[in-house]
């Protein structure tokens, strides 16, 4: 099996070698093509402006001076002489849950895998930054290998991906997994205005406490009961309820 990792914290993060620990417990097949620097929030775009600089660090290491998005299409349509069976990517520094997965970068790398037709997985471990605390990442070098093999093995419809959080406790205090659905969080960004050495406005985005939907069964419920959250994400984002209603508002209004 031939697995590629990516990420959004850049080459150098620490959450890339934790992942690349995990997925050479299941192959030694295993290949890295990450940002070249942070590309946190970019969520999944693509870099069309500027060239895509390339540096290769090791054998099957690449840093990419572009976004998740980029690595992934780098690597299956240039620098891997056939597609890979499996895209990681992560681990993410904090979780990536609920609203968030729109902006995430980690996620990204994996709906481009399962743009590519790749089986896809995004791998987030949860943190409290606020708190100042360490990254616990024992939690994830324990519980991902066993559960990365299982997931593996789950057919998944095409236009499906997985989106893995890990919760913030220790290894041993993990109360199982489950399968989750989005959850919903109030938005959770200010604007911190400053004012720099010229006298010049600038701007900070700032995170804040958020509140949200905790109900049983979503992701956020799962990580706040020390549960490891497996949410199936679709590509499609049609909303076919939707959809039959504006048609027949439409065949209303024009008597059709």
């Amino acid at each position: 099996m031939r697995i590629l990792l990516t990420n959004d914290d850049g080459i150098h993060a620490e959450g890339l070698s934790v992942l690349e620990r995990i997925a050479l417990t299941i192959s030694d097949d295993v290949w890295v093509v990450a940002p070249e620097v942070d590309q946190s929030g970019l969520a999944h775009s693509l870099t069309l402006s500027e060239p895509l600089r390339l540096r290769q660090v090791s054998e099957r290491r690449f840093a990419l001076r572009g976004t998740p998005t980029d690595c992934v299409i780098m690597a299956a349509r240039k620098i891997l002489d056939r597609k890979p069976d499996l895209v990681l990517s992560g681990v993410n520094i904090g979780a990536n849950l609920a609203d968030d997965v729109t902006y995430s970068g980690t996620v990204a790398g994996a709906i481009e895998g399962t743009l590519q037709g790749i089986r896809s997985i995004a791998v987030s471990q949860a943190y409290h930054h606020a708190l100042g605390g360490a990254v616990s990442w024992n939690v994830a070098d324990t519980h991902a290998p066993a559960l990365i093999r299982t997931l593996m093995n789950v057919e998944l419809p095409d236009g499906t991906l997985l989106n893995v959080n890990f919760p913030d406790c220790a290894a041993d205090a993990v109360a199982g997994v489950e399968v989750t659905s989005q959850g919903k969080l109030e938005f959770g960004l200010s604007i911190d205005e400053r004012i720099d050495g010229r006298g010049f406005p600038y701007f900070w985005l700032r995170f804040g406490e958020r509140s949200g939907d905790f109900r049983s069964g979503t992701d956020i419920r799962a990580l706040r009961e020390n549960r490891i959250s497996v949410t199936p994400l679709k590509l499609d984002m049609t909303d076919y309820t939707v959809q039959e209603r504006i048609a027949r508002a439409l065949r209303e209004g024009t008597g059709a």
